[in-house]
């Protein structure tokens, strides 16, 4: 497909995602008798990104060539590892300099029942992550790349749009005490600091993705996170000192950020080796 063609689709990509909450939260207003984080709107706004990739690749030209679709485990074992434990690993790092600190309190933290909540959340974890990574890297990373983005003009875009559409969940759906579980701030500093965090976490699920042209690394990264890092704050397996959270928070603290950051560059660095390694004329 022409560039210009690629282009326009993601124009209307873009415009539709960013609606498409909005529209969940205008249903959710005429169907008030809903359980809190999940309602018919919110089920809309996770699932619209992937219909309106589905409908562009099979009906507008995109194609499914470039969706990363395939696991590509030939050679890209130790990259399928590393989508597993960034965030263990990253987490375990901020939980010794917090207890260090005395800014996180480990003595009710309860192993075995953490360790089968995370195992209970990880397979919904991946089903949804589906929805998302197909979208966020399959469709939009993939298409950027296409068209010759620079590295960090893709991180921008993917990172802004990812956050924008997340804007309906934490200014409505996401509920009062999961937020403020996680920082107790108002809804649009929330969402402020939540953006932020998304755009150093889109470094990271960038370059997995495009280290092993496959969407399965990023759907497993992603999925660890929510399932690992998600609990242990916001069903109390730890507790953070107060005026805390915004510098030492697994989820959203300024070290753990740039943790993440060094781990997202470094990826890229290792991307750009490879990729002089391999284009390297032979003496």
């Amino acid at each position: 497909m022409s560039n210009s063609k690629t282009k326009r689709n993601l124009f209307l990509f873009i415009i539709i995602v960013i609606v498409s909450g909005w529209l969940g939260v205008i249903i959710d207003k005429y169907l008030p008798q809903q359980e809190s984080e999940n309602t018919l709107g919110m089920g809309l706004w996770l699932i619209s990104p992937l219909i309106i990739v589905i409908i562009l690749r099979t009906f507008l030209g995109d194609g499914w060539k470039d969706a990363g679709l395939k696991l590509i485990l030939k050679n890209n074992a130790v990259w399928y590892l590393a989508s597993l434990i960034i965030f263990p690993l990253v987490t375990g790092i901020v939980l010794i300099i917090g207890k260090c600190l005395n800014w996180i309190d480990l003595s009710g933290f309860n192993t075995y029942a953490f360790a089968n909540a995370f195992v209970g959340l990880l397979v919904i974890a991946i089903v949804k992550n589906i929805f998302e990574e197909f979208v966020w890297r399959g469709y939009l990373t993939s298409k950027l790349i296409k068209l010759n983005t620079n590295d960090i003009a893709v991180y921008l875009i993917v990172g802004l749009v990812w956050s924008i559409w997340h804007l309906p969940y934490y200014l409505v759906f996401l509920s009062d005490s999961s937020m403020v579980a996680v920082l107790p701030v108002s809804r649009i500093l929330f969402f402020i600091v939540a953006s932020l965090n998304m755009m150093i976490w889109t470094i990271m699920f960038v370059e997995i993705y495009r280290l092993t042209n496959s969407v399965w690394p990023a759907v497993l990264m992603h999925s660890v996170e929510d399932s690992f890092i998600n609990p242990l704050v916001i069903d109390g397996y730890i507790r953070i000192a107060g005026n805390k959270e915004i510098f030492i928070s697994p989820i959203c603290g300024i070290i753990t950020a740039a943790l993440y950051l060094a781990i997202g560059l470094w990826l890229r660095k290792r991307r750009k080796s490879a990729f002089i390694q391999r284009n390297r004329i032979p003496e």
